[in-house]
């Protein structure tokens, strides 16, 4: 087989090991949808489920394959013929077929996991790849615990199962067991002593128990391997898979590796998030890559050197991966240059401030919460004549009627470089006919993402904190607004969002 020596194929199994994890379980909507984010990140194959296992999973498998024309649709089975059946069928809708088979590969399993002996596994493996080869072209197999597996038998494997057809040979680390040098020593060991190792791609399939996926994989990209597989966010059984923006990025970053795919990073925030929320699985804060603090400085030292040159602590450009910007997380350690840095962000006109003294107010908050964030930048400002110093849209008359069964209307005033605008407008709540005024009169096409509102302090009588999220030409935009009046508060963190970009 001819490929580019220089190409990493990037195998997804988010829907299959990644949907393994109890409470992950997704609808065949749900499932089309990251499918369709999967093909747009530019991942070569998706593996789509295994058919055999449900009659949810024979259906996901049919209508994945119907629903994505670029990757190729890969379908599990076990080493027997019905399997290989239902996947077959399952696959008759896909432009690029794969079957994906296999069988236990080391001593523990073919002992205590089949009761059989070294040479009967070997049979059935063989069988298996000869029989999927009748309906498919493009045939993967699969070595479970190659990892604990001895060399020898699992070259012999390996060449048995190629030259009776495979195209990729799957040789994977299942119980996360491998140290990186040992599992790049079993790729190495198998390029060197499988005869026909050529005419296949080697794929790495590493598991994540002692945290090592990511390595593992990678050591089996140096040492020969071309395809990988893994999954969003890393999710999997036990401890999960190899995370895919994390092997992808490090093969972007490490240019000397000289190994490349085809994925999109910029995509990584986006779908990241999406299979969060479709699988109810969050991300830790520190997960590398698409971790909320993944891009996150609070050190004062840190955030000092970061803004005065970003490469001093930052290896991956923010944007390389989805993201607007790097965060300068506030907190009493943090410095004057970060404080101003933020004051600046949020519209403040620093040469208009005293910011010895604002400073002064920020450490006294900075002691009394761990991190401080927009919303309490805004609030320690919103009580002084320098916080009016902002650019844009300003609010200076708001009037709203609600109630049975008079439908909520909202009458606003704004001022915007000296001149005053007003409309009205009605909507199904007192906050929806306030934004439809607003956007009456500033007249464009915004999307509201996001609307929270949270208590500051506690009380009937307490100030609101509204965070709102807006979405203008395919950007996101954050604002922030506070009130005793919840209605004025969202005006005011509408208004927020939108200077950001007027």
């Amino acid at each position: 087989m001819l490929h580019d020596p220089n190409r990493v194929y990037v195998f997804d199994t988010t829907l299959r090991d990644g949907e393994q994890v109890p409470g992950c379980q997704l609808a065949t909507p749900e499932k089309i949808e990251i499918a369709k984010a999967l093909e747009a990140l530019g991942v070569d194959v998706i593996e789509a489920g295994f058919p055999i296992s449900s009659p949810g999973d024979f259906q996901s498998v049919v209508e994945l394959s119907k629903a994505v024309r670029e990757p190729i649709i890969c379908a599990l089975t076990r080493a027997n013929r019905k399997d290989i059946d239902s996947a077959v069928a399952a696959l008759q809708y896909a432009k690029r077929p794969r079957i994906h088979t296999g069988i236990g590969s080391s001593d523990m399993h073919i002992k205590y996991k089949f009761n059989s002996t070294r040479e009967d596994i070997l049979q059935r493996a063989v069988e298996a790849v000869k029989y999927a080869k009748k309906f498919v072209e493009d045939i993967e197999f699969f070595a479970e615990d190659a990892g604990r597996a001895d060399n020898a038998f699992l070259a012999q494997m390996i060449e048995a199962v190629i030259a009776a057809g495979a195209t990729v040979v799957n040789i994977p680390d299942t119980n996360g067991y491998c140290l990186p040098d040992q599992y790049g020593s079993k790729i190495l060991y198998l390029k060197e002593n499988v005869k026909n190792i050529d005419q296949a791609i080697i794929s790495v399939h590493c598991h994540n128990d002692l945290g090592l996926a990511t390595a593992n994989s990678l050591a089996g990209l140096i040492n020969g391997a071309r395809q990988v597989e893994c999954t969003i966010n890393g999710i999997g059984e036990r401890a999960g898979n190899t995370a895919l923006e994390e092997v992808t990025m490090v093969l972007k970053t490490h240019h000397a590796l000289n190994l490349k795919t085809n994925i999109n990073s910029k995509h990584f925030t986006e779908i990241s998030a999406m299979v969060s929320r479709m699988m109810h699985m969050p991300v830790q804060p520190n997960k590398a890559i698409i971790g909320q603090n993944a891009f996150a400085h609070s050190s004062g030292i840190h955030q000092d050197g970061f803004l005065k040159h970003r490469e001093n602590y930052e290896i991956i450009n923010p944007e390389d991966v989805g993201l607007n910007s790097a965060d300068i997380i506030l907190t009493a350690r943090s410095g004057r240059h970060a404080l101003k840095h933020h004051l600046e962000r949020l519209g403040y006109e620093i040469d208009r401030l005293n910011l010895d003294q604002v400073y002064e107010r920020f450490l006294i908050m900075a002691d009394e919460k761990k991190t401080i964030g927009d919303d309490d930048i805004l609030y320690l400002m919103s009580d002084t004549e320098e916080g009016a110093v902002k650019n844009g849209y300003k609010l200076n008359l708001l009037q709203v009627l609600c109630g049975d069964p008079l439908s909520p209307t909202a009458s606003i005033r704004l001022e915007y470089d000296g001149v005053e605008k007003e409309a009205m407008a009605t909507g199904n709540g007192p906050v929806n006919a306030t934004i439809k005024a607003i956007q009456t009169i500033v007249g464009k096409d915004i999307t509201l993402k996001e609307f929270t509102i949270q208590a500051m302090h506690g009380g009937s009588d307490d100030v609101s904190k509204v965070n709102m999220k807006v979405a203008y030409e395919g950007k996101s935009y954050v604002g922030y607004g506070f009130s005793t009046d919840i209605v004025k508060a969202s005006a005011n963190a509408y208004l927020d969002a939108m200077n950001k970009f007027i």
